[in-house]
């Protein structure tokens, strides 16, 4: 099974469901990704906001984040190689990297209560 890990930009939650309006790019990844979890695959997060230390000790984030700049973010790696940058993975290249189906109509709704409590995620 192939290692994924997902370095976020700084932002306030994962799940896309917080703030004035809902990003739907944000609420995609975080559904996915909480489904894939369902099914035993783990894809780690790490976000600039709340686990800076993480981008620090990874090298390949460290130099990419140095040479690039936070504009760089979200950055994927695969097995500790850079796989996409500046825009989360589609669920097609997700099926490509794990070896796995995603269908649209398998993914399990998100909702509040992932992460965020009645007031929001902050």
């Amino acid at each position: 099974m192939k290692n994924i890990e997902i370095f976020d930009p700084a932002m306030c939650c994962s799940t896309g469901v917080c703030g004035p309006s809902i990003d739907p790019e944000l609420m995609r990844i975080a559904t996915v990704i909480n489904s894939l979890k369902e099914k035993g695959i783990i894809i780690k997060r790490h976000g600039l906001s709340s686990e800076p230390q993480d981008f620090i000790a990874n090298k390949v984030i460290s130099d990419i984040l140095q040479k690039e700049g936070a504009d760089v973010l979200p950055v994927t790696l695969v097995d500790g190689e850079v796989a996409k940058t500046k825009e989360y993975p589609s669920n097609e290249e997700l099926s490509k990297w794990l070896d796995v189906e995603i269908k649209p109509h398998q993914l399990r709704k998100f909702g509040r209560g992932f992460g965020c409590g009645p007031k929001g995620c902050c």
